[in-house]
């Protein structure tokens, strides 16, 4: 998100009447409670059964190919659903591996044979610029769409990300004309230049938590760069993919240059995945499911692969630190988008020194949290994606009760309908516990207690993920310290969550391959080309 926004967003502390939460796993934590969890109160924006109704009309449902919108071909469809209740919102086409086989021919078709590469990139340009435009132009519906899918507060849609949706389209059409090879001097006679090529079709799946966001990371750099695309949206969350490639259409796209189809991942995932005429594919998901998308490519044409997966990242909170800024900053990063963020600050590693004060603020603060209907102003957090990952978020709160961590607050759903879990925070969490381990993706902070530097750097890094990291500290040389030492693609120090559109995004280890955003993106959608040629009586070397 842009920095301003996300710390206006941050900064915000939020106090209304509240509603009793249910208490039907506290009767039997004995010793694992907390000491004041039991009967406190969690606040509401408004009873979760008075909901609002989402300003906005479903308007695309078809699959997009070569331009037009289309039924799927076997003609299924699927439901997509509205978390805040588990209603279907709409039916949507089912695409599965012949749709992926007719989206990736009028692929191939569009780049072999269409406009699009062949035309100048300051064309292309404009195509993008004119299409960030009618997003802008639209963004009061797609705040709503995108809200309505995926249960993320319309506040974080409308201020955050459909305005860091447009920047980053404005940024690579920006790029578009600035894409050039070299001239590279030889050691004999001979004229020796780099060409950089688009490097064809490329595939793209996304995940359901940013929607919108997701879609601008993959589409930005792979059409400044002059490919074509074939795009699968989350089964989750269909909606605004299909909207804004509408729009993007209109602002003057040719046909078969962008491609969504919307299925499963076993079905029209797969089949993108090892199709034999894409060449290259981009992923953002589990680190499970990445590696499944990694052995297709490589089983099929050895397509090379981006992967931006999974993450467990440490949020280190030195003794130096303002306790009641770390809190707050912690809180952020972990809560963030429902906790369904595949960067959160899930391991919250505190000073020994620091760490009573900051239980006691941190599950203060996790009570104040406003949870309710995500189109109500001032709600901060709204419900989990499905019932898929409310029933994983509640099966581990559950293991790090039976693991003997201390449950501060939260540990149940809120409510009686929809997907909403109460703000959790547990304490007295150990390395090999679950909670430290595994990723949650949910509302469930786990804290923990260091010694000294040494010791967390090591906690932190023995870990399979290695996406992103915090920093704490007022001490220059610590914050340098950690952030050299910590095995992650990026370390935000006493800050999280900024995601600038030239910012860098991506993993080391088990949590990805290459980066998103930024210069280093336009390399994924690039082939590097050498031309050499003789040169007779140069008269200069």
């Amino acid at each position: 998100m842009a920095a301003r926004r996300i710390s206006s967003l941050l900064t915000r502390s939020l106090s209304v009447s509240s509603s009793s939460v249910s208490t039907s796993l506290f009767s039997s934590l004995g010793k694992n409670s907390g000491r004041n969890g039991i009967g406190k109160r969690f606040s509401t924006a408004a009873a979760l059964e008075d909901l609002i109704v989402p300003p906005v009309q479903i308007a695309y449902t078809q699959n997009l190919i070569d331009g037009k919108f289309v039924d799927a071909a076997s003609g299924k469809t699927f439901p997509t659903y509205d978390p805040r209740t588990g209603d279907v919102i709409a039916n949507v086409a089912e695409g599965d591996a012949e749709d992926i086989d007719r989206a990736v021919a009028a692929a191939r078709k569009a780049f072999d044979e269409g406009p699009w590469p062949k035309m100048t990139p300051y064309e292309r340009s404009r195509i993008m610029l004119r299409f960030a435009d009618l997003v802008e132009k639209h963004s009061e519906e797609l705040a709503a769409l995108e809200t309505w899918n995926n249960g993320k507060p319309h506040e974080q849609s409308a201020k955050s990300e459909l305005p860091m949706f447009i920047r980053l389209f404005h940024y690579y059409a920006g790029w578009a004309d600035k894409i050039h090879g070299l001239t590279v001097p030889a050691d004999g006679p001979h004229h020796v230049q780099t060409l950089h090529e688009p490097i064809g079709v490329a595939g793209q799946i996304i995940p359901w938590n940013f929607p919108l966001i997701m879609f601008a990371w993959k589409v930005g750099p792979a059409l400044a760069c002059g490919n074509t695309i074939v795009l699968k949206t989350a089964e989750q969350t269909p909606l605004t993919a299909l909207y804004v490639a509408k729009l993007f259409h209109e602002a003057g796209l040719p046909p078969g240059v962008l491609n969504v189809v919307s299925g499963y991942g076993p079905t029209a995932g797969a089949a993108l995945a090892s199709h034999m005429d894409v060449d290259k594919v981009a992923f953002t998901g589990s680190t499970d499911t990445g590696k499944i998308v990694l052995e297709l490519a490589a089983k099929s044409n050895l397509k090379p692969v981006t992967l931006e997966l999974g993450g467990k990242s440490p949020f280190i909170i030195c003794e130096d630190a303002d306790v009641d800024k770390a809190v707050e900053l912690a809180h952020f990063a972990l809560f963030f988008n429902q906790g369904q963020c595949c960067c959160a600050g899930s391991r919250t590693f505190v000073h020994e020194r620091v760490y009573d004060e900051f239980i006691e603020k941190a599950k203060a603060r996790a009570l104040r949290r406003v949870v309710g209907d995500p189109f109500r102003k001032g709600v901060e957090q709204g419900p989990q994606i499905d019932t898929e990952q409310f029933e994983k978020v509640l099966r581990y709160i559950r293991a790090g009760i039976e693991s003997n961590a201390t449950l501060e607050c939260g540990g149940d759903r809120l409510g009686t309908k929809g997907y909403f879990v109460q703000p959790t925070v547990f304490s007295n969490v150990m390395d090999d516990m679950l909670i430290a381990k595994d990723e949650i993706f949910g509302p469930v902070q786990s804290i923990l207690k260091f010694k000294d530097i040494d010791e967390v750097i090591r906690r932190a890094n023995n870990t399979r993920y290695g996406l992103a990291a915090g920093v704490f500290t007022k001490s220059v040389e610590t914050a340098n310290t950690l952030t050299r030492a910590l095995r992650a693609g990026t370390v935000w120090v006493n800050c999280f969550d900024v995601f600038d559109a030239a910012i860098p995004f991506g993993g080391y280890k088990m949590s990805g391959i290459g980066r998103e955003k930024g210069i280093y993106s336009l390399h994924n959608y690039l082939q590097v080309k050498a031309v050499v040629t003789p040169l007779k009586n140069p008269a200069w070397l």
